[in-house]
């Protein structure tokens, strides 16, 4: 039996536009390589093609330096999919170009209109509930909003907390399997994984939390050998893809993607 928490016949990204230099970021660690995070995310995008799924690959949007992290923008469900009220205002108008593509894979889509906010990159999907994290980018309305919807969708929604200072609640952590969420140890401390196996990245080695668990697949960025080492030796089959520029822009491995099966 497949995990729809981790199994997925489609995936949507969007290439980076040369707009993306201008992305939001923390802390200003150098302007973005555009030609090098173009190399890497077309990497990505043949590692979740290598799984068998199909990849709708979008263009890029000038207008919006960001667009290329789609995760943000949409919560993608078996039975559902929701579009997102991203915290930040730069990001709003990203989610009207994501509406069309979902709603040909599933026909109706849900919307949250506020006056909250809720961005899919504080949303950790699971077997048994989904998980949100409270941060800079996701309010307490928000999660209310999302709640009012999943739950009607036959869903359980357990709202946690963002450590502070950390832009997204799945920056320190991602879903391994079923039962294994692969977390730091910071983010694990404050018990939110009560009842899952949890494996902690390296010490100094935090930003190989975000991954993702693509089919078969586990995807996590390059440069973290002993985190690799230790989810090699756990038995999951991993492939390293270049992050360091979209790294400058707070993106990672989950950002990239919107991972679903649509309603047959």
């Amino acid at each position: 039996m497949t995990d729809a928490s981790y199994s997925f016949t489609h995936a949507i990204t969007r290439r980076p536009g040369k707009s993306v230099t201008q992305g939001l970021r923390a802390e200003d660690t150098g302007t973005p390589d555009l030609t090098r995070m173009l190399e890497h995310h077309a990497a990505y995008v043949t590692c979740l093609k290598d799984t068998g799924a199909t990849v709708i690959e979008l263009d890029p949007l000038e207008d919006f330096p960001d667009a290329t992290f789609v995760e943000d923008t949409a919560l993608c469900l078996p039975g559902c999919a929701i579009l997102m009220r991203p915290g930040a205002p730069s990001r709003l108008g990203e989610v009207d170009h994501m509406a069309e593509p979902l709603e040909h894979l599933y026909g109706e889509v849900h919307r949250i209109t506020g006056p909250g906010f809720i961005e899919g990159g504080d949303i950790l999907t699971t077997s048994r509930e989904i998980l949100v994290g409270r941060s800079a980018r996701t309010d307490a309305a928000g999660v209310d909003a999302l709640r009012s919807i999943v739950e009607r969708h036959g869903y359980t929604l357990r709202e946690v907390q963002t450590p502070q200072g950390v832009l997204h609640f799945k920056t320190d952590c991602s879903l391994l399997d079923a039962e294994t969420i692969l977390a730091t140890q910071r983010l694990d401390a404050s018990g939110c994984f009560s009842g899952y196996r949890v494996l902690h990245t390296a010490r100094g080695e935090e930003a190989a939390a975000n991954t993702i668990r693509f089919n078969d697949l586990v995807l996590m960025p390059a440069g973290f050998p002993r985190t690799a080492q230790m989810l090699r030796d756990a038995g999951y089959d991993l492939r390293e893809i270049g992050n360091s520029e979209c790294a400058r822009l707070d993106g990672g491995m989950s950002c990239l993607s919107l991972r679903f099966s649509p309603p047959s």
